[in-house]
């Protein structure tokens, strides 16, 4: 594992590029320090971008906040979410878990990630005994985003109808303009813990990967994915057999800081080898 300065000595490395969003380009509430200018080198140089993030809302929604944030469309050549990926396999039923799981939906998130579910043949339900799934993006803001005790109450009550669970976002936690927060992956780990059944969308889980590498169109020997989470980013690019640089300055950076033999002694702990740590997706 290398330990480099800045990013662009493997723009020359590889042809395509995988790119987490929250931690990598931006931190909730801005764009990092030369995140958008590495994108753009990038781009300049004919390399292909896909973003890929675990949010739990739709390509189009994300596009626009990165738009709010001053990363421009003409930056990446797509985008792919988990929570587009989920709604795809809720609006086409092909899947055999999705297509058994029935069309009143217990809903466990914030209106805000509503947009992943209008239009399509569900009903939400407001009482898990009503249910016949769950439906996890994530905390929301009236039971709050730091605490995961305020949501125990409800999974016991959806564990004991023996609702299945689909977890849209696979995240623990994230940090959002420095304050760290909770995400539906750490829910859906509960309620696991309480006997459900989760069927988890998103990074680390190979299927997301699908559409990404299509968009990109080469060889997997010629992508390298981008990300600043071990447990998603890197163990997912391994899973969908793709190089990983791992970024330093988000989710780890708190533990991790700049430590090269701290980040090394990480990464083999968890059985992983990226080919690179960055202090951050900057150029240079």
């Amino acid at each position: 594992m290398q330990t480099l300065d800045d990013f662009a000595p493997l723009a020359a490395r590889y042809d395509g590029f995988i790119v987490d969003l929250w931690g990598v380009v931006h931190d909730g509430v801005a764009p990092y320090p030369g995140a958008p200018d590495c994108l753009a080198r990038l781009r300049g140089m004919g390399r292909r971008v896909v973003l890929l993030s675990n949010a739990p809302r739709r390509v189009d929604v994300v596009r626009e906040g990165l738009r709010a944030m001053g990363v421009a469309d003409d930056l990446y050549d797509g985008i792919m979410t988990s929570g587009e990926y989920t709604r795809g396999l809720l609006h086409g039923r092909t899947d055999p878990w999705f297509a058994g799981l029935g069309r009143r939906m217990f809903h466990i998130g914030a209106p805000k990630d509503f947009n992943l579910f209008e239009g399509l043949d569900l009903e939400q339900v407001t009482d898990p005994a009503s249910a016949d799934f769950i439906l996890n993006t994530g905390p929301d803001q009236e039971r709050g985003e730091n605490d995961p005790a305020p949501y125990l109450l409800v999974l016991a009550a959806c564990a004991a109808h023996g609702l299945k669970m689909i977890c849209a976002n696979p995240d623990m936690e994230v940090i959002r303009g420095g304050r760290r927060l909770i995400c539906a992956g750490l829910l859906a780990s509960l309620y696991e813990q309480k006997g459900g059944e989760v069927r988890w969308i998103g990074k680390p889980y190979p299927e997301v990967y699908g559409p990404v590498l299509d968009m990109l169109a080469m060889p997997r020997g010629r992508v390298l994915a981008v990300g600043d989470a071990l447990a998603t980013d890197m163990r997912g690019a391994r899973g969908a057999g793709v190089d990983g640089c791992w970024v330093l300055g988000g989710i780890h950076q708190e533990m991790i800081g700049d430590d090269a033999d701290l980040a090394r002694a990480e990464a083999r702990a968890a059985g992983l080898t990226p080919v690179a740590t960055v202090p951050g997706f900057r150029w240079s």
